[in-house]
């Protein structure tokens, strides 16, 4: 059922297996042991920077559905989206792996928009599995995006350090695992700013958008999650998405409101700037180290509000301002759903 722009799933969708793999900065940082597999290099064998993102994604892919302890061949849908141009990591897994393929994209916020589709096929009966993921990777988004990592430039405080990793989750009509409750959907947000190297502070009033809209629409109050998590607004986003949700009421109990760009490094001694970004950002925070904490009833009840800019190199080279929207899933433990 729907209410206002939120999904209530009325058969809590199981996530029976989820995957994270990472990069060799991510192996540095505080939740290395929440990965599943962790490449020692950039390149990870690979020529290009580009097939090093898709081998991130295939191997998330691979862990999440031997985790599951299936087979490619029992997985009806696969729903994947990246950073690179036409969503090339993402189609490329899937030539892979074979599995029937809806390309997405919603930038950093994909990992939650994959979830919350996935979620809406299994609840309506359109499949009984489906695979979601997501991944990036520093030096082809720098490539991409900004200069390549090769050229030195220098940034401002405010930009961040994107991810090199992926995740993926595998979603059932049955089986033991994690629920997913309710997802809100989010809407384009765009309050005029520019600069590509404060992504921060573009996407948080995206993300108080649909925090608002998700606690409007289910009639809940600050503490009714044990923990709410946005995407990746680093630490500039972080505190204005605060400061927004504390102007219009919202307060979160101490510990209880958190942001996967300020989790995924360690902030005072890797060179992160800002925090972590990148598609990979949230998907390797959530469904590694969050969704462990949740297994091992630490948490009960959380929502993943994911983030994203929706700008391209093109619209940036036009001048244009930058588009951001978020996309938030509510999970709870089979004890708590």
């Amino acid at each position: 059922m729907i209410q206002g722009r939120t999904w209530i799933f009325k058969n809590k969708p199981t996530i029976i297996s989820s995957s994270a793999v990472g990069g060799p900065f991510e192996a540095q940082g505080p939740l290395a042991h929440d990965f599943d597999l962790l490449h020692g290099d950039l390149w990870i064998g690979q020529d290009s920077f580009e097939k090093a993102e898709k081998k991130l994604q295939e191997d998330a892919c691979e862990q999440a559905i031997h985790k599951a302890d299936l087979q490619k061949e029992d997985i009806q849908f696969f729903l994947s989206g990246d950073l690179m141009n036409q969503v090339i990591s993402s189609s490329f897994t899937a030539r892979t792996l074979g599995i029937p393929f809806l390309g997405i994209f919603g930038a950093c916020s994909t990992s939650m928009e994959g979830l919350a589709l996935g979620s809406l096929l299994i609840d309506g009966g359109y499949a009984k599995r489906v695979l979601a993921a997501t991944s990036s990777h520093n030096a082809a988004a720098e490539k991409q995006y900004r200069y390549p990592t090769e050229y030195g430039s220098q940034k401002p405080p405010t930009a961040q350090w994107t991810v090199t990793g992926a995740g993926a989750v595998v979603i059932a009509d049955e089986g033991t695992g994690l629920k997913v409750t309710a997802a809100t959907i989010g809407r384009v947000i765009d309050m005029g700013i520019s600069d590509p190297f404060n992504m921060g502070a573009a996407m948080a009033p995206a993300a108080v958008d649909t925090i608002q809209t998700h606690f409007r629409d289910l009639h809940l109050s600050a503490s009714d999650y044990d923990l709410v998590v946005t995407g990746d607004l680093g630490r500039v986003g972080f505190q204005t998405a605060n400061d927004l949700l504390e102007k219009q009421g919202l307060r979160f109990p101490k510990g209880r409101f958190y942001d996967c760009g300020l989790m995924i490094y360690n902030l005072d001694e890797q060179p992160v700037l800002s925090g972590g970004s990148g598609a990979g950002c949230s998907a390797c925070v959530t469904f590694g180290h969050i969704f462990n904490r949740m297994r091992k009833g630490e948490l009960r009840k959380i929502l993943v509000v994911a983030t994203g800019a929706l700008l391209s190199p093109i619209s940036y080279q036009q001048k244009e301002s930058i588009p951001c929207i978020a996309h938030a899933v509510a999970i709870e433990s089979e004890e708590g759903a």
